[in-house]
């Protein structure tokens, strides 16, 4: 296979994963960078995809815009604002193998808690300010530098239990919300280059195909099999970020 090939087809499979998460299935976007990385540098990928997420984010605030939870886009929005903040003041200096490694183990703690937890049935958690500005930081900075802030976002919300279009909503309208305060600090740092933005073009037909896919699939899907399914994803994308991370 051509290299250009293969380009082509690994940019409308991340494309199409993005779409996916917009539609509801949140944690496939995040494999959208590491796929794209097989054929270019993170960083371009990751510019590359930026403006694919806030067109597929679109279509996914229309889909669920009656369905959200008011009170965690109050805690989180702000919070992922800091964390942001504190990735682009800090984006010469972070290692990006030391930002996969750090949500990579947060995934994978999680995903192995609530398996070993999964006969019993603890209460669902209310959302709380101090954990969400915690983790709603950790998510904002983990989503600037490479588009991951979706582990550190399920940490907090699942324990929550919430209706599966109330979770798919609150998902679709923060990530929706963290993308556009990445645009500026993405320009300003020179990664939206005519060139990054004439490839994002060519992704945005397979991105919209994926969003209407994700909002039937979550629609139809029992509420427990949704949920497993985030939790498997959680738990490759974690695995995923931590190979990335010891350079495999």
């Amino acid at each position: 296979m051509s290299d250009s090939v293969l380009l082509v087809c690994a940019g409308w499979l991340a494309a199409f994963l993005v779409g996916l998460s917009k539609g509801g299935l949140a944690m496939v976007g995040a494999l959208g960078v590491p796929i794209l990385t097989l054929v270019m540098s993170p960083v371009q990928a990751a510019a590359i995809l930026l403006p694919v997420y806030v067109l597929s984010d679109m279509a996914g605030l229309w889909v669920y815009r009656h369905h959200f939870s008011r009170q965690n886009l109050k805690i989180l929005a702000p919070a992922a604002a800091v964390g942001i903040t504190i990735g682009w003041a800090t984006a010469s200096h972070v290692s990006d193998r030391g930002v996969a490694l750090m949500v990579g183990l947060i995934g994978i703690s999680f995903c192995f808690n609530a398996w070993r937890l999964r006969h019993q049935s603890p209460e669902a958690r209310p959302p709380e300010l101090k954990r969400g500005i915690l983790w709603g930081t950790i998510m904002g900075f983990a989503s600037f530098v490479s588009h991951s802030g979706a582990p550190a976002y399920q940490v907090y919300v699942l324990p929550q239990r919430l209706p599966k279009m109330v979770y798919a909503g609150t998902t679709a309208i923060l990530f929706a919300l963290i993308n556009a305060m990445k645009l500026i600090p993405y320009w300003a740092l020179g990664q939206l280059s005519a060139g990054n933005l004439r490839a994002a073009a060519y992704l945005f037909i397979p991105a919209l195909a994926g969003t209407i896919i994700g909002v039937r699939l979550v629609r139809v899907l029992p509420q427990s099999s949704y949920f497993a399914i985030v939790q498997v994803l959680l738990l490759c994308v974690s695995v995923r970020l931590i190979l990335k991370a010891a350079g495999i």
